[in-house]
């Protein structure tokens, strides 16, 4: 399966092997934080074991992934070569492993530990368009709802989420 990045200046095929990378991610190009973060993974992948993909690129298709782009705004996800999906820490355990810094994450993976990432993730999950300055612009065009706790909703009051399409 061969992926290619939104953003023209690189592909996630590796020119050097000419083969699709090991792990592709699937992040939002507009968020501060998470550009910082691909552009360190990018600098660090010397091999080119990852592939990159802009889900807030013009143009984007996330029923490609067979999901909403709701969901992948939701939550970081990533491609595994068979096309399956894996989702929050996961996704930047695979990453930095494939980059050499697997050890930074394997606390992660520790049984006692990793609910606690878990969490963490789930709750900057939830927040990150607030935390990074990007909840008004989010909304723009009514893209987005911000949830009131009425109506059944399974998320807590304040809480944002895209609108279902």
């Amino acid at each position: 399966m061969l992926v290619y990045d939104m953003d023209a200046r690189q592909t996630s095929v590796d020119a050097r092997r000419g083969s699709a990378p090991d792990f592709t991610l699937l992040y939002d190009g507009e968020c501060p934080l998470c550009s910082r973060e691909i552009a360190m993974l990018r600098r660090r992948d010397r091999r080119g074991r990852l592939g990159f993909v802009d889900i807030a690129a013009p143009g984007f298709d996330a029923a490609r992934y067979g999901t909403a782009r709701d969901a992948l705004m939701a939550r970081i996800h990533g491609v595994l070569p068979d096309g399956s999906l894996v989702r929050d820490v996961e996704v930047f355990r695979r990453a930095y492993a494939a980059v050499g810094l697997g050890w930074l994450v394997a606390p992660t993976r520790w049984p006692l530990l990793r609910p606690l990432f878990d969490r963490a993730y789930r709750v900057f999950a939830r927040n990150r368009l607030r935390w990074t300055g990007r909840s008004e612009a989010a909304c723009a065009g009514g893209a987005c709802v911000v949830e009131t706790g009425a109506g059944g909703s399974a998320e807590p009051p304040g809480v944002m989420r895209c609108r279902s399409s």
